[in-house]
């Protein structure tokens, strides 16, 4: 969940078309005024995630085509034939190179079993290597590639965390119309980013003592294909390149976002099953932050069995320390 980061334009280049509403001393509190502060940032302003005059934001559980400097937290409640789980999800990446970086991932789940018993604990460390080899600001477009892993033994097997590692090289792509002609205005706004990754394990099989037989059960360890890929309707497209509606804060700084995250097993027990949900939802993107709330709906009784919920907090380190903790490494 850390993403974003070319500057492939000047700041003075985008338009500013979004005035937010002002509020008086007496009416806001510390936390209020740091909020207004915050919306009446205008967009020009804005640095991170940009192709041309197309900013991605960051979503919920597809990564974007962008290396940064930021920092992020996941919040998701969902109940699948496993249990119930509700997890937080940290994640922080660090540019080496300017479009090159490193990103860490880390969540804290507890697990509520259909039996009535529980667990908690971590989930196994994951990193991931990112190469951002394309940047086209007239058409709107990233791409990128890179590989992760999830370091198992790391995690707390009662929650499920694997004892064995899993390798996934990936593709990432990000997509804007914008260079749609004029007829087409209403659709410019429109965008997509995706990611294609298979995940291999770092061994067949594992092997685990069953105490009520006295003997090892064998299971089999699964290939598995992600496919996941976002399409994004930008209010602040629409207000700032399109035409200018009259929205007002916070909606000038809204995208509508709709996310399908999909998971086919290629192997084992579970092989041609896919897995995954329909994520509806929306962010606001400020300059230093950006926040989410999306719906986490089942495709079918294997992904889930009730509706879950998203939650999306996200800073830019980037932008709040550009001269320091946000630059890249090496230059």
């Amino acid at each position: 969940m850390l993403y974003k980061v070319m500057r492939p334009f000047k700041e003075e280049e985008m338009k500013d078309k979004v005035e937010g509403p002002t509020m008086t001393a007496r009416r806001a509190r510390a936390v209020g005024l740091a909020l207004l502060l915050i919306l009446l940032i205008p967009v020009t302003s804005w640095a991170h995630g940009f192709a041309g005059k197309r900013f991605f934001p960051t979503t919920f559980q597809v990564d974007d085509p962008f290396i940064g400097d930021e920092f992020s937290i996941l919040l998701n409640s969902v109940k699948t034939p496993d249990g119930k789980t509700n997890e937080m999800d940290i994640g922080y990446s660090k540019r080496i190179l300017p479009n090159f970086g490193i990103e860490f991932d880390e969540s804290y789940q507890h697990v509520t079993f259909p039996d009535g018993s529980s667990a908690s604990g971590f989930g196994n460390l994951g990193f991931d290597l990112k190469y951002q080899f394309l940047t086209n600001a007239e058409h709107e477009m990233i791409l990128s590639v890179g590989v992760g892993m999830e370091i198992g033994g790391t995690g707390a097997m009662g929650i499920g965390a694997s004892t064995f590692s899993t390798y996934s090289p990936t593709f990432y792509f990000g997509k804007g119309f914008g260079d749609l002609p004029d007829s087409l205005n209403i659709l410019k706004p429109l965008a997509i980013t995706g990611v294609i990754n298979p995940s291999f394990p770092s061994q067949g099989s594992t092997v685990t003592f069953n105490p009520d037989t006295g003997e090892n059960d064998i299971t089999k360890n699964s290939t598995t294909f992600f496919w996941g890929f976002t399409l994004q309707y930008s209010l602040i497209y629409l207000q700032s390149f399109v035409k200018d509606i009259g929205l007002g804060a916070p909606f000038n700084r809204m995208i509508l976002v709709t996310e399908f995250p999909m998971t086919t097993c290629l192997s084992g027990d579970c092989k041609g099953q896919i897995t995954g949900t329909v994520n509806p939802g929306i962010v606001w993107c400020g300059k230093y932050t950006e926040f989410g709330l999306a719906a986490q709906i089942p495709i079918n009784k294997r992904s889930g069995n009730t509706v879950g919920i998203l939650g999306l907090i996200h800073i830019f380190i980037d932008d709040l320390f550009p001269k320091s903790i946000g630059a890249p490494i090496f230059h």
